[in-house]
């Protein structure tokens, strides 16, 4: 992993270091807010997002955290995944493992929006202790009919794309930029629109493009059914934070939706006013549930585990203290 050694202070969000993190095809680009040695809380954008979707979010957080949301590949400032190469939630999970690795995180909880969880807590259930998920039910199911439809169509969008890879990215003004990211996401407030621009456009002779790779827009060709869902789902032991937006993301159908929520409905559901980005938009709406999680579930929890060898060594102590003090009048 190599840190910059350059901490920047941001108009909206408080001291924080950009991180770069070496991969196969480039590097994968983050930032990091927080103690050194702070609880390791991995925060991971929704699609087509980047990092700054936690860039007014994580002020509110407990600070004794440490803080690091990464690009993920093909979004904000992170290398884009090689010619030929598809995106696809195990590929996103991959990543994170390769994040944790780098930063040397064996247990760490998990700050998910949108796609951000990617499944990595239920194929590594053991290296998760919370799990905060942001408007979206972690997984997403599709009918089985629909798969070979869906496969396909991703299949002809790389081919389609392959051909004309040789086509220039189209430039914009930094306005029409700000237009272009307003008509995709209609709820985001100009203040979330700019926050985004900030990792997601790149300045070219002429003007601005889009810093995400095109292909994110592709359809994602590896699917799983709401059965393979319900049994990923049963592999995570870590508690779980599922906040919904009033005004956010639903999945296809009901049936998905209250078989989804029923084993989370064991941890804490919470439903707030909003949209879909409403942890960017109106961050002091969730902060208070995200503090109340990490302080009750991971951070307390934590403390007793590393009390508790403290408080075997010291009755060891006294115990070789007394032994010794016999021996002695003896």
């Amino acid at each position: 992993m190599l840190l910059r050694d350059k901490t920047i202070l941001g108009s909206r969000h408080p001291f924080f270091s950009e991180l770069s993190i070496p991969v196969p095809w480039g590097e994968i680009r983050g930032k990091a807010w927080g103690p050194e040695h702070g609880h390791p809380v991995l925060c991971l954008h929704g699609w087509a997002d980047n990092c700054g979707s936690f860039n007014t979010l994580i002020p509110f957080l407990p600070k004794e955290c440490r803080y690091v949301a990464v690009d993920m590949p093909g979004h904000g400032l992170s290398s884009h995944r090689p010619p030929g190469v598809f995106y696809s939630f195990p590929a996103y999970a991959a990543d994170v493992r390769r994040v944790a690795e780098s930063l040397s995180w064996t247990k760490f909880s998990i700050m998910g929006h949108s796609m951000g969880e990617s499944q990595f807590s239920a194929l590594y259930p053991e290296m998760v202790d919370g799990i905060i998920v942001l408007d979206v039910f972690g997984f997403v199911p599709t009918d089985p009919k629909e798969i070979p439809r869906i496969m396909r169509q991703g299949m002809e969008e790389m081919l389609k794309f392959e051909k004309k890879a040789e086509e220039k990215k189209r430039v914009y003004t930094y306005e029409k930029a700000v237009e272009r990211l307003l008509a995709a996401n209609p709820t985001l407030s100009e203040r979330s629109i700019q926050t985004l621009l900030e990792r997601g456009l790149t300045r070219v002779e002429g003007g601005f493009v889009f810093s995400r790779d095109l292909r994110v827009n592709f359809k994602n060709i590896e699917r799983i059914t709401l059965e393979q869902s319900l049994e990923m789902q049963s592999l995570i032991q870590a508690p779980v934070l599922l906040i919904l937006a009033d005004k956010g993301f639903s999945p296809a159908s009901r049936e998905s939706s209250q078989k989804l929520t029923s084993k989370l409905l064991q941890d804490t559901v919470v439903r707030v006013p909003g949209s879909h980005h409403v942890h960017l938009d109106n961050p002091e709406v969730v902060a208070p549930f995200i503090c109340d999680f990490l302080q009750t579930k991971v951070l307390s929890h934590k403390k007793s585990k590393e009390d508790a060898p403290l408080l075997c060594d010291c009755r060891t102590l006294q115990s070789h203290a007394v032994a010794r003090l016999d021996w002695i009048l003896k």
